[in-house]
This record gives C-alpha cells, sequence and structure tokens, in this order.
C-alpha cells in the first residue's frame, strides 16, 4: 500500500510547479471555508469586476482606460439601483400576496383532492390525502414565517445591505481600475517557471469569462421577455414569476422544470383549463424553446464541454456548499477542475521533460 502511494505521489507531485499550485489551491480552500463570510464582499467584488472588464475592454481600444472604467462602472450602478428601486419592491410585494393567497390555492387543491379517494379508491387513499395537504400546509407555513421573520429582522439586512452598497462599489471600482498592477503585484511572488499555471489561467479566463457574462445576459434577457409576456397575458405576479424563469437558466436541465410548477399554478389557480391557461402555457414553453436553441449557442460561443453528469453533480455539490453562488459558479468550478486534472503533468510529461532538460 506504502508503494503504492509513493508511486502516486510521485508520479503527480514530483514536478515543483505542480507541488506549488497544489499549496496554494489547499490555502485558497481554506481561506474561502475560514474567512469566507468576512471577505465576502472582496469576493463578491471580484466577481463583478470580472463580469465588468469584459465592457472595458471593448470600449478601451476607443477610450482612455481610465474613461472607459468610469463609463462601465457608471452604466452598472444605474442599472443596479434601477432593478433594487422599482423591480425588487414590486417582486416582494407580489410574494407577500402570494403568500396571503397561498391558503385560498391550499383550500381549493384540497377540495380537489379529497373526491380522488371516492373516484380511485384503488390508486389513492383518504389518509394518504390527507397527509399530503398537511405537508403542503406545513411547507406554506414555514415560507410565511420566513417572510415574516426576514421583516422583522429587517434592521440588520438594511445595515448589512448598507455595508455592501458602500464597500463593493468601491472595490469593484478599484479592482476595474487597478486590475492589471494587483495581478502583477500577486505572480510577483510565484516562480518564473509556471507553464503549468499559464495553461490553466488561459483556458480558465476564456472560459469563465464567457461563460459567466454569457450567463448574466441570459439571465436579464430571459426574465425580462417572460415578464413582458406575462404582463401582456394579465399573468397575477408577473414580476416575481419573471424573477424565477429567468434566475431558472443558473440550473442547467433542472432549473426550467422546476420552475413550471409555479408558472403553471399560477395560471390554473387564475384561469381554470381555459384557453388562457393554454396560451400561457404554449408561450412559456416558446420561451424556454427560444432560449436553449437560440439564445444559449448565440451567448455560449466558447461552450463549456462538459458532460450533463457532471454539470448536475457540480451543481448539487457546490450548491450545497456554497448555496445560491455556488449554484451558479458550478460550472465554471468544475470546467476549473477538468482544466487543472488536463493540465497537471503525469510521469510521462516529467520524463520527456526531464530528457530535454538533460540534452540541453
Amino acid at each position: 500500500m506504502l508503494n503504492i502511494l509513493k508511486k502516486w505521489i510521485h508520479r503527480y507531485f514530483s514536478d515543483e510547479e505542480a507541488l506549488l499550485f497544489f499549496f496554494l489551491l489547499a490555502v485558497g480552500l481554506v481561506v474561502i471555508l475560514t474567512l469566507g463570510k468576512a471577505l465576502a464582499p472582496v469576493f463578491f467584488s471580484i466577481i463583478l469586476a470580472f463580469l465588468m472588464q469584459g465592457g472595458v475592454n471593448r470600449l478601451s481600444p476607443y477610450l482612455p482606460k481610465k474613461v472607459a472604467v468610469f463609463v462601465v462602472f457608471v452604466s452598472f450602478m444605474a442599472m443596479f439601483l434601477a432593478f433594487m428601486l422599482f423591480i425588487m419592491p414590486q417582486v416582494w410585494r407580489q410574494l407577500i400576496t402570494l403568500l396571503n393567497e397561498a391558503p385560498r390555492m391550499v383550500m381549493e387543491v384540497q377540495n380537489v383532492l379529497i373526491l380522488l379517494p371516492e373516484r380511485y379508491p384503488d390508486l389513492v387513499s383518504e389518509q394518504q390525502i390527507r397527509q399530503f395537504i398537511a405537508m403542503a400546509a406545513n411547507e406554506i407555513g414555514k415560507a410565511w414565517q420566513w417572510a415574516l421573520t426576514f421583516s422583522l429582522h429587517s434592521i440588520t439586512n438594511i445595515v448589512a445591505l448598507l455595508i455592501y452598497l458602500i464597500l463593493v462599489p468601491i472595490l469593484v471600482f478599484f479592482f476595474l481600475k487597478d486590475g492589471d498592477h494587483l495581478t502583477q503585484s500577486l505572480t510577483a511572488y510565484l516562480p518564473d517557471k509556471r507553464d503549468m499555471m499559464r495553461r490553466i489561467w488561459t483556458e480558465m479566463d476564456a472560459q469563465i469569462a464567457n461563460y459567466v457574462r454569457g450567463k448574466v445576459i441570459e439571465i436579464l434577457i430571459v426574465g425580462a421577455v417572460s415578464f413582458v409576456v406575462f404582463k401582456f397575458l394579465g399573468l397575477n405576479y408577473a414580476a416575481l414569476l419573471a424573477l424565477m424563469v429567468g434566475l431558472s437558466v443558473v440550473i442547467p436541465y433542472i432549473g426550467a422544470a422546476l420552475v413550471t410548477l409555479p408558472v403553471a399554478g399560477v395560471a390554473f389557480f387564475q384561469w381554470g383549463w381555459g384557453g388562457e391557461f393554454i396560451t400561457l402555457m404554449i408561450a412559456y414553453f416558446v420561451i424556454q424553446a427560444l432560449d436553449g436553441n437560440v439564445l444559449v449557442p448565440i451567448l455560449f460561443s466558447e461552450a463549456v464541454n462538459l458532460h450533463p453528469v457532471s454539470i448536475i453533480v457540480a451543481v448539487l455539490l457546490f450548491g450545497s456548499i456554497w448555496g445560491v453562488l455556488g449554484v451558479f459558479f458550478a460550472i465554471p468550478l468544475a470546467t476549473l477542475i477538468k482544466s487543472i486534472v488536463n493540465a497537471w503533468p503525469n510521469a510521462m510529461e516529467l520524463h520527456v521533460a526531464q530528457i530535454e532538460k538533460e540534452s540541453e
């Protein structure tokens, strides 16, 4: 067993750069797990600056860099303030209204379900129906309690929000303005020989930039189109449901399926099985089809080459560790792991490098 372990260590960690990179990954993971909450504004600012860097790069050939940074930063802040001042209050009001309407919806569902044991006694029993109704009522009660608790702790939430609103814009601005200088300062402490790190960074810079920026644009487009369609058709809670549809694209394959339930549920309780319900569902599925077959191929020109099983496992794993941010960055993180595995030197590469070094 020890011999096998020694051979494995020699195969993958005999290279100095690989060993250093493994040490840096371990330190970074420890920092995130231990100080992640305290450094959350810094990490969030880095992510935002990374997203906005593409706009700065596009404007740089036409404007001085400082002017390009200022234009992109001001544009982003304007859109963010518009979202917080006009969209979020409407979404929150619709959420509270929906929670208030939930007991009536539960009663209607209960009246329908209670008839099932009489019509299909071999398939379902009255006890099973009552257990299902009790479970649904319990979940709705938990949701209402969460909303009430959130409101009662609004002062604490406002203080935390103010901290983010002050620190994050300042950090984002300096990351955009001095990002190259900060990167050079950090890489100055690394050894000159870092071919593996360069390969990983080159691949990840292209793929993560394409994925994250494309995903943000996809969320905005899908959410905006869904809101316009829902509002035009007269669907209740249009802003809330459109936000859910937009955010559902973060979770590949299962996000759209999950968000179909609330959209169909609200439409059913509002209209019943009628032409308006069918029209809405057709429009919803058209939006999903256009997103998957038209929008995604346009936005993600450099597609992330991952198997669907790997994507689902990554979403479940990183989502359980870091919550919403883990779900959003599951595919980039999985791509990072794949890039590291592909770039990691093995015994054959080390042997060839040793021969080339001796021949020189």
